[in-house]
């Protein structure tokens, strides 16, 4: 199909390109901006006057719940979550059940999501069998398969020898290595920060230090291996310090954060909130603003959303029961622009932490906004505000702390290979 997109304003952050113009595709691509290829009859024209045309955004965790949690969310619904926020790329861990550590698994997912024919969609193999931490999976075979890392999602490798096997066996074929850093015994079956709220409310509490001891580890172990290593979900300003000090290093390290820990705090779980019970926890106000100055001189590397649909009944219990994380998958691109607002950064700075930057950390050609380039693309309004409620999520689970708040920015279209998808 032939499209042309007209009067939009034209954001790329890769060439810092922003001003208004014209899109051409064709065959899946870009093929020119501004000026009509000779030759070149549209089938479809869009007005996006007044609107944003950016590259597609890129989730670096999406929780997609199959196989084995269809009762939570499903692979369609998850997916049209997806092209309705404005996500054409989406990376999902590998915490399923079974967890994503035979190829065949791998393939199967692949060939769902193909089916669909909606988001991208770039496995992470698991880095243990089970994700038990105790015997390394064969790493090659699901490469091969289609995962584009390896990781451990939120369950530890307790033994540092078998982390250290399994980061030397991703160095040896250049295989990137997601670990969130959480030592297990200092978490210690905690729910809530370290702090004067988890004191008040009587909830287990999780210091910062089970961030900072393990990820220490985790950085000795990268000078010892050569891995190359993406730390997922930082959340504290000691971490933030830690990941700064490595990168000038030279250490080949990358990291993201939230968007949830973009814009809360502990505060926010006020009288037991069940949706902020997140993983890992909301942290102080301190700790909230380093994550921010770390977005802003490039410490860390892009913001996700975690996106993590959970049923209802498991958000109705007691808080330190409840089910942990939150949806995000239709609430990226404005929480972004909430954050950029409130920061007083350029569409293009912002963008780039949910399209370039991300697109860099999984090795992918998406991002760009450029004659070549795939035609992944979201077109959105950026001053069309809405609630955020039930009844206007895609996704099969309802669950996020910022339901009832007015957001501002939305996506009216999502293109992918050159189609529309969403709008």
């Amino acid at each position: 199909m032939h499209i042309c997109i007209r009067n939009g304003r034209l954001i790329d952050p890769g060439s810092r390109m922003d001003r208004i113009g014209d899109l051409y595709l064709a065959e899946g691509k870009i093929v020119s901006i501004d000026s009509r290829p000779e030759g070149f009859c549209d089938d479809r024209e869009i007005d996006a006057d007044g609107m944003i045309v950016c590259p597609g955004l890129v989730d670096l965790s999406a929780r997609l719940r199959e196989p084995g949690f269809e009762y939570m969310a499903t692979l369609e619904s998850e997916l049209e979550a997806a092209v309705a926020g404005g996500v054409t790329s989406l990376a999902c861990p590998p915490d399923t059940d079974p967890p994503l550590d035979e190829p065949g698994l791998v393939e199967m997912l692949k060939h769902r999501a193909r089916i669909l024919d909606r988001a991208h969609v770039y496995p992470v193999g698991a880095l243990t069998r089970g994700l038990k931490g105790e015997y390394l999976t064969e790493m090659v075979e699901l490469h091969d398969a289609g995962c584009i890392a390896f990781s451990q999602a939120d369950a530890p490798i307790v033994n540092l020898h078998v982390l250290m096997r399994a980061m030397q066996y991703a160095a040896t074929f250049d295989f990137k290595v997601w670990l969130r850093p959480q030592d297990r015994h200092l978490a210690n079956h905690g729910v809530a920060h370290e702090g004067e709220v988890a004191t008040r409310l009587g909830l287990p509490a999780i210091p910062v230090c089970a961030e900072t001891i393990a990820l220490t580890s985790i950085l000795s172990l990268m000078k010892e291996t050569g891995a190359s290593v993406h730390l997922c979900r930082i959340s504290s300003a000691e971490g933030v310090a830690l990941v700064r000090a490595a990168k000038r290093q030279g250490l080949p390290l990358t990291c993201d954060v939230s968007a949830h820990h973009v814009h809360l705090t502990d505060m926010d779980i006020g009288f037991f909130d069940a949706n902020c019970h997140l993983m890992p926890p909301l942290r102080s106000l301190a700790d909230r603003d380093m994550l921010r100055a770390g977005l802003m001189d490039g410490t860390i590397d892009a913001i996700c959303s975690d996106h993590a649909p959970v049923d209802e009944d498991a958000k109705l219990l007691p808080f330190a029961q409840a089910e942990t994380g939150a949806t995000g998958l239709e609430l990226l691109l404005p929480l972004t622009l909430k954050w950029a607002m409130e920061n007083r950064l350029s569409l293009s700075e912002a963008l780039a932490k949910i399209t370039l930057h991300p697109a860099q950390v999984l090795g992918i050609g998406a991002g760009k906004l450029a004659a070549g380039a795939p035609a992944d693309l979201c077109i959105f309004d950026p001053d069309e505000s809405w609630v955020v409620n039930n009844t206007e999520l895609k996704s099969q689970g309802k669950n996020t702390p910022f339901l009832g708040m007015e957001l501002y920015g939305r996506a009216r279209f999502t293109l992918i290979d050159g189609r529309i998808v969403y709008g």
